[in-house]
């Protein structure tokens, strides 16, 4: 049965909101016009206000119909079957909701809706009808994305409420087709991509487009005040704003980064990929807003510098919009969603919102406050430091937005008539990583002589005696760290210097700011997590120790797509078989599942699977640290997509073992997906993630002819390449926990199989019926041995036992681990540097409140 009504629902909600958005912004239209009556624009007040209500539940209502057909498998709306399926458990069906464009469009429009109660529901203020003017038209903008709207032939938007036979090209959706059914709905769905099945998908997401969403509060406030000349009044409402905005999407930043370290396998946190740039770069320009805004009341420069910051935040983020779903990256980035048609309406969305501020702001440009005090800047003042910090900035990333554009440059050079043909860098970590680094080493250095300058107050006529100590301390640190290690290479120098002077000057100043005036402490708290994140970065990403290297002389590989060191820093583990890595010793101990409530993973030899590989039944009683969680022959629930092999470390020099699990995700619409398993220590973390095995999930194993054997008790033979000694047989009464019928016989084999290191055991069974001569001869395997052996026949007349057996290749993975030191730092630098922002924000909605006195800086 289709649910047309839900969908009818949702899809007419986005209607009325788009309608009710244009609404809102003509009528805040009028409530700013000066020249109207007072009267009269308090009536265009509220009706602004009431259609923005109105259009905030339209858009809660869309959201709600579309998590209703996400939560139950409607899937003959087709985002539900392209993103969700039956077997999710309830988070991820939530990260379904924005895995598409539409549901993370949705998103957007709804934290909009939130920021816009906050101006709504609050007492009149003259800012209200500019800013709010300018949240509904962007309200309008983002609404039209999922409108799904045809007019002759154009399409307005991407409905989430359009059904799967209106999408998929299939006989049963094909009029004319022996199978055209039109009410076909599909039984389940494609499911959630495998890489975005974690936990950090489901608050990931929504952070980084609230962060997208108040990064637009700023900019609201920087066209109103340029609409209504009032230059420098908007500063103090709006630093908070910005402040928060800065705050949420680093931490949005953070969370795929710390994403990508659990869940990729490319051995780190930042990769450098066009989408991640794209988001960077607004967030490095409302930091360089920041500084310049902390002056702009008192500096006309900084006033400038400050309204071209904030609208250029704001832009870049609807640049960075352009590029992650238009489509024009094709498959430079990894995380990039596929174009629904949009980039029109991106294009249009983009170049609306620039005309009207960068025009607005060059046709105010000769009316912003001038002033000639300015024009010799000294390293005495604070203004010098500002500008220096935010003119790095806007470098760093120009040159990452600059190199991110190249798929954009050939685009507009191609709809010119000539090719650019301009590619993106081979090595793009390089590309980066070599230039950024010195823009670290410059920040790094002005984060710690700029709060000196700043809170010191050091004046032209006075020592500079007040720096020696920092800068000493480093030196002699850095120095010391230099000796120990032999590093010579000039710029991990240079960063490690920066970064301890960043860490010692703004310590000292923190130490300070909290035994006098805490709530000042902001900054400097901020700059010291810089530093230890740059420590973390130096130490994680330049001092990487691969300690999988291969010496077993074994070529694993010749396939030349494979990386150029595949073979030298990957290691052969073999099921059961001890070996060297680094200062470990390894054990491949089998592939294991992931149980819903069970703490740990359980290996595969203790289940047995059913017809639904979702369910399993437990071989053995189930336990972990002592404590039964499951008895013999419980039926459990899994997800077989994830299959986890655990690997037994043993360090013999600090006597202790433990055991890692790293993954291997199995998706019929994708190649195997490695994830690492990480084990975190205070030095470093012990990054591990597989790149080959056998067998392969997807394809099971390939099996040679085979070979019968007609054995008595005690016989010897030769299977694989090992001995094996068959030791009896025995009748047993129950098979895999199910006791056999009264007419049911069943015999057991016991064979010793011998290894170099080990004993193993196969115990394959003869099943017969009584009642209808029916037989069964379940094979068992011993993946360690590469060996399958069935229980075939009894010649009583010999009293022998005919067992057949097959050989493959034994188990095995091959595995590359890593060592990343310090790594610790860049998380805690963090957490740090996240709550220094906050700390700010607090102080500066203070004194936005007029509830503490105005202080000069964060």
């Amino acid at each position: 049965m289709i649910h047309y009504t839900v969908g009818n629902i949702g899809h007419l909600s986005l209607i009325a909101a788009f309608v009710l958005a244009l609404m809102s912004a003509l009528a805040y239209g009028f409530t700013g016009r000066r020249q109207l009556p007072l009267n009269e624009r308090e009536s265009w007040r509220r009706f602004a206000r009431w259609t923005f209500l109105l259009h905030g539940l339209f858009v809660t209502t869309a959201g709600v119909v579309l998590f209703v057909i996400i939560l139950n498998h409607y899937y003959e709306y087709y985002y539900a079957y392209a993103h969700s399926s039956r077997h999710l458990p309830t988070e991820y069906i939530i990260a379904c909701f924005w895995e598409g464009q539409e549901g993370s469009f949705w998103l957007w429009i709804f934290w909009n809706v939130l920021i816009g109660l906050f101006f709504v529901l609050r007492r009149p203020t003259e800012w209200e009808a500019p800013i709010m003017s300018i949240v509904v038209w962007v309200q309008a903008f983002l609404t039209s994305m999922i409108l799904g709207v045809v007019i002759g032939d154009w399409k307005i938007g991407s409905s989430p409420f359009v059904l799967t036979r209106d999408v998929l090209d299939l006989p049963v959706y094909t009029p004319g087709s022996p199978m055209y059914n039109p009410n076909f709905v599909p039984t389940d769905g494609t499911g959630l991509n495998p890489l975005l099945q974690n936990y950090w998908m489901v608050i990931h997401p929504p952070t980084l487009f609230l962060g997208f969403a108040l990064s637009l509060v700023p900019f609201a406030f920087a066209v109103a005040a340029l609409w209504r000349k009032e230059f420098t009044g908007w500063i103090r409402p709006a630093l908070p704003w910005l402040i928060i905005s800065t705050l949420v999407l680093g931490l949005g930043i953070l969370m795929g980064a710390y994403w990508a370290y659990e869940t990729l396998n490319f051995e780190g946190y930042w990769n450098w990929d066009p989408v991640e740039n794209a988001v960077y770069v607004p967030w490095l320009a409302m930091v360089a807003a920041i500084h310049t805004a902390l002056v702009a009341r008192k500096s006309p420069i900084a006033l400038r510098f400050t309204f071209w910051l904030v609208i250029s935040s704001f832009l870049l983020v609807l640049y960075s919009t352009f590029l992650t779903r238009s489509g024009i990256l094709g498959n430079a980035s990894v995380h990039s969603f596929t174009d629904l048609g949009l980039s029109g309406q991106l294009l249009l969305y983009l170049l609306f919102f620039s005309v009207v501020s960068v025009g607005l702001l060059i046709a105010r440009h000769k009316h912003l406050p001038k002033s000639s005090e300015e024009s010799d800047l000294s390293i005495y003042q604070r203004e010098f430091w500002i500008f220096t910090a935010a003119f790095i900035m806007l470098l760093s990333g120009f040159q990452v937005l600059n190199t991110t554009s190249f798929p954009v440059y050939n685009k507009i050079a191609e709809l010119l008539g000539f090719e650019l043909n301009l590619a993106p860098p081979e090595d793009q970590v390089m590309h980066y990583t070599r230039i950024q680094l010195w823009f670290a080493v410059l920040l790094a250095i002005g984060s710690g002589l700029g709060q000196f300058f700043w809170w010191k107050k050091i004046k032209s006529n006075q020592q500079l005696s007040t720096l020696y100590f920092p800068t000493a301390l480093a030196m002699i640190s850095s120095a010391l760290v230099i000796i120990l290690s032999g590093e010579k290479n000039l710029s991990y120098i240079a960063l490690l210097f920066a970064s301890f002077y960043a860490i010692i000057s703004n310590a000292w100043i923190l130490t300070e700011l909290l035994r006098k005036k805490p709530r000042l402490a902001g900054g400097a708290l901020t700059h010291l997590g810089v530093g230890l994140m740059l420590i973390g970065i130096l130490y994680s990403s330049g001092y990487t120790r691969v300690v999988s290297l291969n010496v077993s002389g074994l070529l694993y590989t010749t396939d030349e797509s494979a990386p150029s060191d595949f073979n030298e820093k990957n290691t052969l583990l073999w099921l059961d078989e001890p070996t060297p890595v680094g200062n470990y010793i390894a054990t491949f101990q089998g592939p294991a599942l992931e149980v819903d409530g069970f703490p740990s993973y359980i290996p595969y030899n203790k289940v047995y699977f059913l017809d639904d590989p979702h369910y399993i039944v437990a071989l053995e009683d189930i336990k972990h640290k002592g404590k039964t969680y499951f008895k013999a022959g419980d039926t459990l629930y899994t997800r077989p997509e994830n299959v986890y092999y655990q690997i037994r470390f043993d360090d013999p020099r600090a006597q202790k073992s433990f055991n890692m699990y790293p993954r291997v995700q199995v998706n019929p619409s994708m190649d195997l997906t490695p994830s690492p398993a990480i084990r975190k220590e205070w030095g470093k973390d012990l990054y591990t993630h597989i790149t080959a095995v056998y067998p392969d999930p997807k394809e099971g194993r390939e099996w040679s002819d085979s070979e019968q054997h007609e054995v008595m008790p005690g016989d010897t033979l030769f299977l694989n390449d090992f001995v094996a000694i068959f030791d009896e047989v025995k009748p047993v009464r129950v098979y895999k926990q199910m006791t056999l019928e009264d007419h049911e016989m069943a015999l057991q084999a016991h064979w010793r199989i011998l290894s170099k290191t080990k004993e193993y055991h196969l115990s394959p069974v003869f099943l017969l019926n009584i009642q209808d001569g029916m037989i069964a001869s379940p094979a068992e395997i011993e993946p360690a041995l590469g060996l399958k052996m069935a229980f075939v026949r009894v010649n009583p007349e010999k009293q022998t036992f005919i067992f057949e057996t097959q050989r493959t290749q034994r188990d095995y993975i091959i595995l590359k681990a890593i060592e990343k030191p310090l790594i610790n730092f860049l998380w805690i630098g963090s957490l740090l540097m996240l709550a220094g922002f906050g700390v700010s924000a607090y102080r500066r909605l203070r004194a936005a409140k007029g509830k503490a006195a105005v202080e000069s800086m964060v």
